[in-house]
């Protein structure tokens, strides 16, 4: 069995690979430890393997990894789903919430920063599948709401995040991340107001290689790096 350095190791080769084939520069992308399910020693072990960043899907798992130093020396993301109830205890706590899938979340974020006094670095996570299953903001929805970020001086809006649908053959999901490309540009070119689009996180441990295909600057990685996880547990 590979070490968590070893399998970071053979992401990057794979990830340098898939930037170069789509004409790229392999620095353009990011590596983000979904953490989900591992301890702050194994988060731990990822930071020093190279990732760019940690990302959290629980708050609960945040809030006790995070006084261990599971995520020192590097940013720390939250990018599950977040319930408003527990905004304050993510706001501030993480470099970027890359999940903001709906409005009432996007004014909690908003309305908590500016108690805090900071900026909240967000995404907008966008449901490019339209399926019922998931949320997120449809790309009409993402596209106005951008329009209006001036009006959430709390946040400042850094991007897009999509968890696109199970894919059931490689490359299924190449179209999916080719609409949230191009989402991703329009909003770019409007140069709204409280808008920098920098990040566009797409892609997991499946489906990496395609998502950078499309223009991918951030992948999500859990299982490919720290090994599957065991629900039961």
């Amino acid at each position: 069995m590979n070490s968590i350095r070893e399998n970071i190791e053979q992401i990057r080769a794979r990830m340098d690979a898939a930037a170069l084939a789509a004409g790229r520069d392999p620095k353009e992308i990011q590596l983000c430890a979904a953490s989900k399910m591992n301890d702050a020693e194994r988060v731990q072990e990822a930071v020093r393997g190279g990732v760019d960043c940690c990302g959290e899907n629980r708050v609960q798992e945040l809030t006790e990894k995070q006084p261990k130093g599971a995520y020192t020396g590097k940013p720390v993301h939250f990018i599950g789903h977040l319930q408003t109830n527990k905004v304050n205890k993510v706001v501030g706590a993480v470099d970027l919430i890359q999940s903001v899938d709906r409005p009432e979340l996007l004014a909690a974020i908003d309305k908590e920063a500016r108690k805090k006094g900071i900026v909240q670095d967000i995404l907008l996570e966008v449901n490019i599948g339209a399926e019922a299953s998931k949320s997120g903001y449809s790309p009409e929805g993402a596209m106005e709401t951008a329009a209006h970020m001036a009006d959430f001086p709390g946040v400042h809006l850094r991007g897009l995040m999509a968890i696109p649908p199970i894919s059931q053959n490689p490359g299924d999901n190449r179209k999916y991340f080719a609409q949230m490309a191009n989402l991703f540009v329009d909003i770019d070119r409007k140069k709204y107001d409280n808008v920098t689009m920098v990040c566009l996180s797409m892609g997991m441990s499946d489906d990496y290689e395609d998502a950078i295909a499309e223009g991918s600057t951030m992948v999500r990685i859990g299982t490919a790096i720290f090994g599957a996880r065991h629900y039961n547990k």
